[in-house]
């Protein structure tokens, strides 16, 4: 008898198991029966082969054919909209030719309009809901078919300038624009991105309902939906966060004899390192920062990132001329990013010394510019102070999709800011 309760309680705790599994299983067979014909594959058909350019997910948002996608899923429509053209493929996989009307590329959404009437459609609106409840995704990933996923809600991301939502869930390309729900049929979020092993990422449903409530009831500005007013937008959005950028109470940092700018705003994550092996006669030390999300222009096209690099490189054993060949070399590094010439120009150049408050350096800027976003460019300021023997800093700045009067207003403050101790 003294072995029968063990073996009873294991084989109910089997037995429970078995129930519980099940269970789930049934729920989200039924959340898929439910809700699975509110979501459509959309696809943009290069118009001259009539292939398959890009696919993405989907979901109706009204009884007139509305629909909520991702604006990376129909871009190549927005960029070039004599080449390609947009359609929807429902769970009967009738074809339906859609319209763009109205994007939100800060946030990563577009409302598409069609001509079908769906039975049925999610609605958008607040929701509250808490850390570790099980959400379900929809999508169609890698074109496989309507797919239902498992994950968990795990509030927002910390470091975000735009409101991304962490969920534990596997989504996979062909997902984006899809709906995130929970049980009983709320959106929460909208499929966006995904970094791996279950670490996937949600635009929260209020920037989508936001932006649909734009499109069914228009003012003076429409939503955008084309390049020009996509660019209004991106400038719109950088004279925002950059306004206040490395003014007032900046955080600084201390490397070695130099007090350098750091964390230039919440949305930041900054990380540092050192490099002190016994075989090489200097040390150096690097801090970098940098913000977390970007915004999608296109497939080899990204913008909205600020990054701030410091390596101090110091020395007990090498000559002064020794370290100076050493110093310009780090300097003379390339950090100018990589694009593409139909979206951007080649990079421009200027070197000069320049002196701020209390230090001498020698700086470089290049720039850039958008060739279909009006006046936004890309700009790296690159400084190497000046005046010791022993010890060097070489600071850079990258700023993408900025104005010309930012690029000038962050790289003046920014000088301004690199100080000794």
């Amino acid at each position: 008898m003294s072995f029968a309760r063990p073996f009873l309680l294991a084989a109910l705790l089997l037995w429970t198991g078995d129930l519980v599994a099940q269970v789930r299983s049934v729920a989200t067979s039924d959340v898929f029966s439910r809700y699975a014909d509110r979501v459509v594959k959309i696809q943009v058909v290069e118009t001259g082969s009539a292939a398959k350019a890009t696919i993405g997910s989907g979901f109706f948002v009204s009884g007139s054919g509305h629909l909520i996608t991702n604006y990376h899923v129909i871009s190549k429509l927005i960029h070039d909209p004599d080449r390609y053209r947009a359609e929807l493929i429902d769970v009967a996989g009738a074809v339906e030719p859609v319209e763009v009307l109205g994007v939100d590329v800060v946030h990563d959404l577009a409302v598409l309009g069609s001509a079908l009437r769906p039975r049925a459609h999610f609605a958008l609106g607040s929701v509250r809901i808490a850390q570790g409840n099980r959400l379900y995704s929809l999508g169609h990933p890698e074109d496989l078919g309507l797919s239902i996923v498992e994950g968990t809600y795990n509030g927002l991301l910390p470091h975000t300038r735009h409101p991304r939502i962490h969920f534990t869930g596997s989504l996979n390309p062909g997902m984006s624009g899809g709906p995130t729900i929970a049980e009983d049929g709320r959106v929460v979020g909208i499929n966006v991105a995904t970094a791996g092993n279950q670490l996937s990422f949600l635009v929260p449903v209020d920037r989508a309902e936001t932006l649909l409530d734009g499109v069914l009831t228009p003012g003076d500005e429409p939503p955008a939906r084309t390049l020009e007013e996509v660019g209004r937008q991106l400038r719109d959005h950088q004279d925002a966060y950059l306004r206040d950028m490395f003014a007032g109470n900046t955080k600084m940092v201390d490397l070695g004899p130099y007090r350098l700018v750091t964390e230039p705003a919440p949305f930041f994550r900054c990380w540092a390192d050192a490099s002190r092996r016994q075989e090489l006669p200097y040390e150096k030390v690097q801090h970098h920062c940098s913000t977390d999300d970007y915004l999608f222009i296109a497939g080899d096209q990204s913008t909205g990132v600020i990054d701030v690099e410091h390596e101090m490189i110091s020395t007990k054993k090498l000559n002064a001329s020794q370290f100076f060949s050493l110093y310009s070399s780090v300097f003379a590094n390339d950090n100018t990013p990589g694009g593409q010439e139909e979206h951007v120009t080649s990079w421009a150049c200027g070197t000069r010394n320049v002196r701020n408050a209390s230090l001498p350096m020698r700086a470089v800027l290049c720039l850039r510019r958008y060739r279909k976003l009006g006046e936004l460019y890309d700009g790296v300021l690159k400084v190497a102070v000046l005046g010791r023997e022993d010890s060097g800093l070489v600071s850079t700045l990258t700023m993408s999709g900025v104005t010309f009067e930012n690029v000038d207003r962050l790289a003046r403050r920014y000088l301004e800011r690199i100080s000794w101790r």
